[in-house]
């Protein structure tokens, strides 16, 4: 398939979160059904740092693995049929926070689509600034609607 390059009105139209909470800016490449890699700015005025910590302020670990999830969402997202429907995160494992996120930084996410079969995908992130690791994980995402297309009917 074709690589899909989305900008802020791009990543609204495919994806079901909504500011504050999507925490990506752009997909600078996303190929459907494979990858997904973009960005997310994080000026000193993003909702988290005020309370996540006051005189040490960082972006939580989990809200980079949600980066990540979100990223790695658009793998699938993008493919026929699945524009705006909602992915929901099954699980996380093998997660790794090395580099603190703070005001300024640019957060970079690359992420690969492992499998997607039947609605239920694994996959693989990565989230590096200047170049430097910060986050990486692996995690499972589930699409209810292919979900509930496969149920037998009764």
């Amino acid at each position: 398939m074709q690589e899909l390059a989305l900008d802020m009105e791009g990543l609204l139209a495919y994806q079901m979160n909504r500011p504050p909470y999507l925490m990506m800016d752009a997909a600078e490449a996303v190929i459907p059904g494979k990858s997904a890699r973009g960005y997310k700015d994080l000026p000193e005025n993003t909702w988290f740092f005020q309370c996540h910590f006051p005189g040490d302020p960082n972006m939580p670990g989990m809200l980079q693995v949600e980066a990540l999830v979100q990223m790695a969402a658009l793998s699938v997202l993008t493919l026929p049929g699945n524009k705006g429907k909602i992915v929901y995160l099954t699980n996380v494992k093998n997660i790794l926070l090395r580099r603190k996120i703070v005001p300024g930084d640019r957060y970079h996410m690359e992420t690969e689509l492992l499998s997607w079969r039947r609605g239920i995908g694994k996959c693989v992130g990565t989230g590096t600034v200047n170049g430097e690791l910060a986050c990486k994980a692996e995690f499972g995402i589930v699409m209810p609607d292919v979900l509930a297309a496969l149920r037998p009917k009764t």
